[in-house]
């Protein structure tokens, strides 16, 4: 099967599409972009400008809901977003419902589940999962192989090592009652996670608050605080000089309001623009 585009789809002006590529009805995907080869787009899902995706990604798919699962609903969800400049890796899955702000990179093998979000100018590491209803903030690194549970939420200029583990289950999957307490985790601007450590559920880490690596965070976490140890107790004053409030900071246009991911999601008018300029757009098959 050669490359598949469903006439309903619109692809801007410099777009390439690799082979064996399929782009489903009521797709958008926006100027100057890179499609990989094997790439699978998923109904109404809207690529922002200048994006590259990888061969083998998958955009926009919808969940699987198996018979015993305690957090996947099925629930009509609004079509996948990535916005301009983005990097989506090889293998890289993104969920229906899922929304990806401008300038993010999300590596090879990494998922980002249904409802969840990510602000721009953020990495998203190798292998890294983002579980459903989990929030991003921007200019967030998340390592490789990290587990983040949801429903979560992380803040702005946060740090997240390889190998943590986000929890969201005390009950550790025993008794219909853990169904009512699932919590996950709230880390704000500027928490840092070392690798390997495992934040328990319901925890908050506050602003500019460090777990070391290796920690067991059973306690929320002060700000400007660093813990350490299983379970994790505090060690120490986060230094002056690695303070948020002391480190250079990035202009990008949405840090000055709320810093939200709608506030990075394009434009509509563009797509109304590309709407109308369909029918002299040619397809461009790599």
């Amino acid at each position: 099967m050669e490359t598949v585009i469903h006439p309903s789809a619109i692809l801007g002006p410099e777009t390439r599409i690799g082979k064996f590529t399929v782009i489903a009805e009521d797709v958008c995907v926006g100027v100057s972009c890179e499609i990989g080869h094997h790439v699978i787009i998923h109904p109404g899902t809207v690529i922002g400008n200048n994006v590259r995706i990888d061969d083998h990604a998958t955009v926009g798919k919808r969940p699987m809901k198996a018979a015993a699962s305690a957090l996947t609903q099925e629930l009509e969800l609004e079509p996948a977003v990535v916005g301009d400049n983005s990097l989506i890796g090889t293998a890289a899955i993104l969920y229906r419902g899922s929304e990806i702000g401008n300038n993010v990179l999300v590596a090879d093998q990494a998922s980002v589940r249904e409802q969840s979000s990510v602000g721009s100018f953020t990495i998203i590491g190798r292998g890294v999962t983002i579980e459903n209803k989990v929030e991003v903030g921007h200019h967030c690194k998340v390592g490789a192989g990290a587990y983040v549970s949801g429903p979560s939420t992380i803040g702005n200029h946060c740090f997240i090592a390889p190998e943590v583990t986000v929890t969201n289950d005390n009950f550790l999957g025993r008794t219909e009652e853990r169904k009512e307490h699932f919590r996950g985790v709230t880390i704000e601007d500027g928490g840092r996670v070392g690798a390997n450590a495992t934040v328990l559920p319901g925890r908050t880490i506050c602003a500019d608050g460090v777990a070391a690596a290796g920690a067991a965070v059973t306690q929320d976490i002060p700000p400007q605080t660093i813990v350490a140890g299983v379970p994790a107790k505090p060690f120490k004053p986060v230094p002056e000089q690695q303070l948020l409030e002391n480190q250079v900071t990035y202009t990008n246009g949405t840090n000055g309001v709320n810093g939200k991911i709608k506030d990075a999601m394009l434009s509509p008018i563009s797509l109304l623009e590309l709407q109308a300029q369909r029918a002299g757009i040619p397809d461009k098959i790599a």
